[in-house]
């Protein structure tokens, strides 16, 4: 037996190929946030934006101890600098610090971007208010200009 992904919003139904499910028949609802993995954020931010190792964002030294993660990010890494003693985290003096927004739905976000949604239809698909799609939209435009302006 064949399965099929039928899909509405950001909901996915697992259902059997067959035309009709029996009401016995499980379904399985998978979000497409929980299909993105926070470690797996966070870690390919890392590798991105320090392809040469930890560098500490406000004197540029490599000699940085780990400090646990965050309390209401797991996945999110602390630092400390040993030369100029100051703390930070993966998302310190990113687009993505600052906000209430975890960085999955960042990712999201910008993966919509891709696909040329509106900010309704991304604020629908991601189950947040149209105010806070416009903020990371217009964060993540501002971002991807600067970096290609450097």
């Amino acid at each position: 037996m064949q399965d099929e992904l039928i899909g509405r919003k950001s909901q996915y139904i697992l259902m059997p190929s067959h035309s009709t499910t029996p009401d016995w028949s499980p379904t399985v609802q998978i979000t497409i946030t929980n299909l993105i993995d926070d470690v797996q954020c966070y870690q390919t931010v890392r590798e991105l934006r320090w392809p040469d190792g930890i560098t500490c964002p406000s004197c540029a030294s490599q000699h940085i101890i780990k400090r646990g993660f965050d309390d209401t990010e797991s996945a999110r890494q602390r630092y400390e600098c040993h030369d100029c003693d100051k703390r930070f985290d993966d998302l310190t003096d990113t687009i993505f610090a600052g906000h209430h927004q975890p960085l999955k739905v960042w990712v999201l976000c910008l993966y919509f971007m891709g696909l040329n949604l509106s900010n309704e239809q991304i604020a629908h698909e991601l189950s947040i208010n149209e105010s806070d799609a416009y903020q990371m939209t217009t964060a993540l435009r501002g971002g991807m200009v600067k970096k290609s302006q450097q």
